[in-house]
């Protein structure tokens, strides 16, 4: 096999696993809206994927705010913010969002965005309880029977979830006033034996009251036997489950609990009750978070998007078509080849990488494949002057590639560093616009230089050629 002939086979078979590639992508943007979605909820989607982002698929966009007066004054903010991202991240996994966006910006603010999400309430919930949970004693002693007596007295002892001032002043030392569910009070104690961070898992299962459903937890080793042996110490008591300073049940210990398992009961709706479990497996939050700005895209501008997007991208294509056909005339027609070439291994790239496409993105694309045209004009002029001085065609042709090389890589190389400085320092769009423009650019070095070249090479071999079309 020569050389020629493997540059060939090496070619078709790019072109062959990059359809290969996007085919899964064409399927499943041609199914059903409703039967995607069925999918997406089972997580039953394609291996390679070009995603779409929040403004081509609709979703919500919701910026938070860590809030940093309630840190833990030993926790250094940069810590926190990481800690913080790395919980929402896991909370979201959990709850099955496709590709979503979760990045920092400044020093306190959290950008989250939710392609496919519409239900911003229930977004906001899961992404924003702090889910700080705890297990504290009930304390039945005298002196606490007497105080919560008097704190009945007050009529309405909390301000929100605090207790008011008057009410703390009656709460005897060592012990906590708690508000619970149907206006409930507690006095626990201020000690903390165990809390979420100890947990294993939690799941939902069904078993409560009525057979509603409950969030079942089970520590972990080393927490169970602690478990065991506080259940053990305090039978006939009631121990508190606290969820974000609120108790959610107090159950009475009615013996020893081994192996480190138990249950939250609290009326849930199974959508709560897989809230609340998944938020216990991610983790609490170092502090709660404020959402600050919030703002849902329906899926009707996404496809609004979609369809303008295109038909721009469609129109500027046919436009740089007409301009090369007519003025650089067969080679125009090989460039245009070259661009078609290009525009496949661009989107079959971003489905290898799951990439996620956006609004920039696409604007990305356009200005990649505009720099594979100025390629190809800067080779088709550098052609045309070796031959207005005389030269054959074949060496014409060589000339025309070797100097218009070095203006090549120089364009394309300003491009790239820019479009790195755009990925470090850019976030969400920006970054999609770097990343396409990034893979075009490389791509349109192999298609302007390579594959034209090739097209000419085999052209000239086969054809005893003494002007080029040109």
């Amino acid at each position: 096999m020569t050389k020629t002939q493997t540059k060939w086979l090496g070619l078709l078979a790019l072109i062959v696993g990059s359809v290969f590639l996007l085919y899964p992508s064409i399927n499943w943007y041609q199914l059903d809206p409703v039967e995607r979605a069925k999918l997406e909820a089972l997580r039953e989607r394609p291996r390679w994927l070009v995603n779409l982002g929040l403004d081509l698929k609709g979703g919500t966009h919701m910026v938070m705010e860590l809030q940093v007066d309630k840190l833990d004054p030993k926790t250094p903010l940069r810590e926190a913010m990481q800690q913080a991202i790395e919980i929402i991240r896991n909370r979201i996994d959990q709850f099955g969002v496709a590709e979503p966006l979760i990045v920092q910006q400044g020093t306190r603010w959290i950008v989250v965005q939710l392609p496919g999400v519409t239900d911003s309430q229930h977004a906001k919930e899961l992404v924003g309880k702090t889910a700080q949970l705890e297990f504290r004693m009930v304390d039945d002693s005298e002196r606490s029977r007497t105080a919560m007596n008097k704190i009945l007295e007050l009529g309405n002892p909390f301000n929100g979830v605090v207790p008011s001032t008057a009410a703390a002043k009656l709460v005897p030392e060592g012990l906590q006033l708690f508000r619970g569910k149907d206006s409930a009070m507690y006095l626990l104690q201020k000690e903390v034996p165990l809390t979420g961070a100890s947990l294993d898992t939690a799941k939902v299962e069904t078993g409560g009251e009525y057979g509603m459903p409950v969030v079942a937890f089970k520590f972990k080793p080393e927490a169970a036997g602690k478990f065991s042996a506080l259940t053990a110490a305090n039978v006939g008591k009631h121990m508190a489950i606290i969820l974000d300073d609120s108790v959610f049940s107090a159950p009475v210990i009615k013996g020893r609990i081994g192996g480190g398992s138990g249950i939250i009961e609290g009326q849930f709706t199974s959508e709560d009750a897989k809230s609340l479990a998944i938020v216990l497996r991610a983790g609490a939050l170092p502090a709660p978070v404020k959402v600050i700005e919030e703002r849902v895209v329906g899926p009707t501008v996404g496809e609004d998007s979609i369809k303008d997007g295109f038909r721009s991208s469609a129109i500027g294509f046919l436009l740089v078509v007409l301009f090369m056909l007519v003025y650089y005339r067969a080679s125009g027609f090989v460039a245009i080849i070259a661009l078609g070439m290009n525009l496949l291994l661009l989107l079959a790239t971003m489905a290898y990488l799951k990439s996620t496409l956006t609004l920039p993105g696409l604007a990305g694309i356009i200005l990649s494949l505009a720099m594979a045209v100025d390629a190809n004009v800067l080779i088709f002029e550098r052609i045309r002057e070796e031959m207005r001085l005389g030269k054959p065609v074949k060496l014409a042709l060589a000339l025309g590639y070797d100097h218009a090389f070095s203006a090549i890589i120089d364009t394309h190389v300003t491009s790239l560093i820019s479009a790195a400085f755009l990925f470090q320092f850019g976030t969400g769009p920006i970054k999609g616009f770097a990343v396409t423009l990034t893979i075009g650019l490389i791509l349109s070095l192999f298609t302007a230089i390579v594959i034209t070249r090739m097209i000419f090479d085999y052209y000239l071999s086969t054809n005893d050629v003494e002007e080029l079309s040109i």
